[in-house]
């Protein structure tokens, strides 16, 4: 990856963090991050829905050295592509037909359906105006979640320190950050995710990554920009 440089639009504790913490994991402080303003609407302004149509973060940046670039959206895809992309830090099973990398790319990909869920439960709780909330929707994610996804992720890592078993992977990314989400909301509370969290808290890259986070905002007031212009 000589030559090639990497830029994160980013907000705290949003999805661009798994993406910050990888790379971070990856190249430490060797890349640009540029803060939008998610909770003032910067992400509906004409310039950034140049970048990303879909108004959200992250967005990823890659250049190479001959100055063509591109840009990424969807977190789950950069994390995988940036743990492939460094093979000497061994954060994702070699590529190829493998049960150790299927697992490991069946963990990481679920964390998108694990998060819809959470999504659902947040922007219920913490962000639609009073009058477009649905405690119905709460009750609901929240007991999916605690019947099915829960029992799994504690299966998992009963049997090992981390989510893909012994050694950290970019799985843990994604994972990780789903359960520091869901405990937000009275989820993945207890062991073993305790000790799964104050492991992840022993990597410097961790916590570079969630270095920002007396920034974030759990209950967004009602007359904050982003709560008018929520489309979803």
């Amino acid at each position: 990856m000589q030559g090639t440089s990497f830029k994160l639009y980013h907000d705290v504790g949003l999805r661009s963090v798994r993406v910050k913490w990888i790379l971070h994991e990856l190249i430490e402080d060797r890349f640009e991050i540029e803060y939008v303003d998610i909770y003032g609407g910067q992400q509906y302004s004409p310039q950034y829905l140049t970048i990303n149509p879909n108004h959200a973060v992250p967005v990823l940046k890659i250049t190479r050295e001959d100055g063509s670039s591109m840009h990424m959206l969807e977190s789950a895809a950069m994390v995988a592509l940036l743990a492939d992309a460094f093979p000497e830090k061994r954060l994702a099973p070699s590529p190829g037909l493998s049960f150790t990398r299927a697992d490991y790319l069946q963990v990481l990909h679920s964390g998108a359906s694990i998060d819809m869920m959470l999504w659902q439960i947040r922007i219920h709780e913490d962000i639609l105006h009073q009058s477009e909330k649905d405690v119905r929707t709460v009750v609901r994610y929240k007991s999916k979640f605690s019947k099915e996804i829960d029992p799994e992720l504690r299966r998992r890592l009963d049997r090992g320190a981390f989510i893909c078993g012994d050694e950290f992977s970019a799985a843990d990314c994604v994972i990780a950050h789903c359960i520091l989400w869901a405990r937000l909301y009275g989820l993945c509370a207890g062991e073993p995710f305790d000790s799964y969290l104050n492991r992840m808290l022993e990597r410097s890259a961790y916590r570079s990554a969630f270095s920002d986070m007396d920034r974030f905002v759990q209950q967004v007031p009602e007359d904050w920009p982003v709560v008018r212009m929520f489309t979803g």
